[in-house]
């Protein structure tokens, strides 16, 4: 039943490719973005772009995650830069580009006396459904998200995880080309999060529907999104493929047949950290560009005209990758 959901939402969207020009490759711009409550800046100068797929957003708290959404769906208005979702100004854009996007809030405060079927159907609504339209489209969604038989239970009634199904849900409900999901897993159970990943990840690549999501759990992020934006201190530290910001991040094994500490003396005088270990091996330049790794290991080599059996990037952690960039090296 999930399936033949989601199919029918999907390919009943109006918002979809419409002639035929490919869509653009970029979802989210930003240039020199500042924000600021009262006196205090959340941004100085945010700039990135966000391409198609799935993106995790990162941060420690209260490095400005939800307030970014909110300028993303035109609710909070930036001090100076540019910003563009789905080719437009959300601060000016109209109806028409909220129609396009879906929203899921982290927090869970939904209206206890609804019906989750009634609330979706609203939500799509407001997005510009026609009422018999939004009634099929909340049943579909509720039934995607494994609530087809809770669908006529009041909100109120249901357990915190089951509001999270709500929310995403009535994200979906009128078929968006982009869907931004805060903390999209906060309050599922193991069993729970896997499904919700599961849907996420199909959604984002059989589906052909953009997703923005922010979340605490970094293995989350790392299991199902394919580009990520860390931000710290009021800017982007860092944003990309995940695969390109991980692979080489971490180093490098070298493994040699001989020459083993004149190889590691000539790596380390280049400037590259070097650490010898058993068995003829060399871990080396960890946090260093791996092409520059490699041209210090290739002219070591060839100095000492050493035996190379081996050399293989090492890849971190996304989790590495989030601490070295929000907390430097040290953390």
């Amino acid at each position: 039943m999930a399936n033949n959901a989601l199919s029918g939402i999907v390919n009943d969207m109006d918002i979809a490719d419409s002639g035929d020009s490919a869509p653009s490759p970029t979802v989210i711009s930003a240039s020199a973005v500042s924000k600021l409550w009262g006196d205090v800046p959340v941004f100085t100068d945010l700039t990135v772009e966000i391409g198609r797929g799935i993106t995790g957003l990162l941060g420690s708290n209260g490095a400005g995650k939800t307030t970014l959404f909110g300028m993303l769906l035109g609710l909070h208005h930036r001090n100076s830069g540019d910003l563009r979702v789905l080719g437009e100004d959300p601060a000016h854009a109209g109806p028409e580009l909220r129609q396009r996007i879906g929203y899921s809030p982290e927090h869970h405060d939904l209206p206890v006396d609804v019906a989750a079927q009634d609330f979706v159907r609203h939500i799509a609504e407001i997005h510009g459904l026609p009422k018999r339209e939004a009634t099929t489209r909340s049943s579909d969604a509720l039934w995607l998200v494994g609530l087809g038989e809770e669908r006529a239970r009041p909100i109120g009634t249901m357990s915190t995880g089951q509001r999270q199904r709500v929310k995403l849900a009535q994200a979906i409900a009128h078929g968006p080309s982009l869907v931004v999901l805060d903390e999209p897993t906060d309050g599922l159970d193991p069993v729970q999060r896997d499904d919700m990943l599961e849907l996420i990840r199909k959604i984002g690549t059989e589906y052909n529907i953009d997703v923005l999501l922010s979340s605490h759990l970094l293995e989350e992020v790392e299991r199902i999104a394919d580009n990520v934006v860390i931000i710290a201190d009021g800017k982007v530290a860092a944003a990309g493929a995940i695969a390109d910001l991980q692979i080489g991040q971490g180093g490098a094994l070298v493994v040699l047949d001989d020459q083993v500490e004149a190889v590691a003396g000539s790596i380390q005088a280049a400037g590259f950290a070097v650490r010898v270990d058993a068995g003829r091996r060399l871990f080396v330049g960890a946090n260093e560009p791996i092409e520059a790794l490699a041209g210090a290991v290739r002219d070591a080599v060839a100095e000492h005209e050493a035996s190379l059996r081996r050399f293989v990037p090492l890849q971190q952690s996304l989790e590495d990758l989030f601490l070295n960039e929000v907390h430097g090296a040290s953390a």
